[in-house]
């Protein structure tokens, strides 16, 4: 679904990047999510730029830092004459912008939040697109709104449908078998440049060698901290110090870049071809990219081409409720409700095997 990452209620993903990566126009490998057209805010039929862009400026004034960066930085696409409100969540909002030249331009705004918060995910379509194996979203530019708040620019692509399973369980096998192009990743090791969010959750990604003691320390312990409840976390105390005995199947664990929270709303294509956006991306064990299947609909056709790429280990099965189970408490941590109880009962499950 075109842009369904900025539609998400339920946590859109805006993460932190580093350096920023300039282009002119779509590529193959293209821009970030594209949302369904919610109805246009400003149309423009101004007959001069300086009017469009005023009118764009009042239409929704805290993206303003956006407009004026898109007509600074990329004049030869001309000035900003449309925009459209593609949705948001409770951090963020999303837009395309149309310019003169018709080059249609795909923003996110946070407000009250520094640029760190696009600086993961900027990074992680790049480092996800490094691996020339599947189109991810092409990001411009990230940087401070003149108001407080940031905002990411990228380019705009006419996603909609779904793809291909087979393709798409294709192609994210070869994305997991790529060497990675960061070095610390190269050298073994576990975790991201920078730290980045999950949701609207802090992810941290500091560099460790050991996968299990990355994903105990990480990933679960903390979770569990955040969720701040005594039974979850005296659930924690028996599993955490145990997870080694989960692994002894998975064979040598290398570091692969990871979209890190992949779900049908992150999902899309063009012309068919399968596009991936809104990540949470780091390096890590293959297997963790699924903890969020519960929610992506993947078919018997997606399982079967990803295998025949990236076997099934010994022992998938407990591991896979292990990378569920982080996924689920950041969702008790995000909105309450079913998900305490949901966590609860897969601890307690891992903890009748340890």
């Amino acid at each position: 679904e075109p842009y369904a990452n900025a539609t998400r209620l339920h946590a859109m993903n805006l993460r932190t990047h580093q350096t920023p990566v300039y282009s002119s126009h779509a590529s193959r490998s293209g821009p970030p999510t594209i949302l369904r057209n919610r109805g246009d805010v400003f149309t423009g039929n101004a007959k001069d730029g300086r009017r469009a862009s005023s009118a764009i400026a009042m239409a929704s004034a805290p993206a303003a830092g956006a407009v004026s960066w898109i007509e600074s930085n990329l004049a030869h696409l001309g000035k900003v004459t449309g925009e459209q409100f593609q949705g948001g969540s409770s951090w963020s909002s999303a837009y395309i912008y149309t310019t003169s030249s018709g080059t249609k331009l795909f923003v996110k705004t946070a407000l009250g939040r520094d640029e760190a918060m696009f600086r993961g995910e900027a990074l992680g379509l790049q480092a996800m697109y490094d691996t020339h194996t599947i189109r991810t979203p092409k990001v411009l530019h990230y940087g401070p709104l003149e108001a407080s708040g940031s905002f990411i620019v990228m380019e705009a692509l006419d996603m909609g449908g779904s793809p291909s399973q087979a393709e798409l369980g294709r192609r994210l096998a070869l994305m997991h078998l790529a060497p990675p192009k960061d070095e610390n990743a190269a050298a073994g090791k576990f975790g991201f440049p920078v730290n980045n969010t999950i949701g609207g959750t802090p992810q941290p990604n500091a560099w460790m060698s050991d996968w299990v003691e990355f994903f105990r320390e990480k990933r679960l312990a903390h979770q569990i901290k955040l969720a701040g409840d005594s039974t979850l976390s005296r659930l924690g105390d028996k599993l955490l110090p145990n997870l080694g005995q989960f692994f002894e199947g998975a064979g040598e664990i290398k570091p692969s870049v990871l979209h890190g929270d992949l779900w049908s709303g992150n999902i899309s294509s063009v012309s068919g071809e399968p596009v991936i956006f809104d990540p949470a991306t780091y390096y890590g064990h293959h297997e963790a990219e699924w903890g969020m299947s519960w929610c992506a609909g993947f078919g018997p056709e997606f399982w079967n081409a990803y295998h025949e790429l990236v076997p099934r280990a010994p022992g998938w099965e407990e591991r896979h409720q292990l990378y569920t189970l982080y996924h689920i408490l950041n969702h008790y941590n995000l909105f309450g409700g079913s998900y305490y109880n949901q966590a609860k009962s897969i601890m307690n499950n891992l903890v009748a095997k340890v």
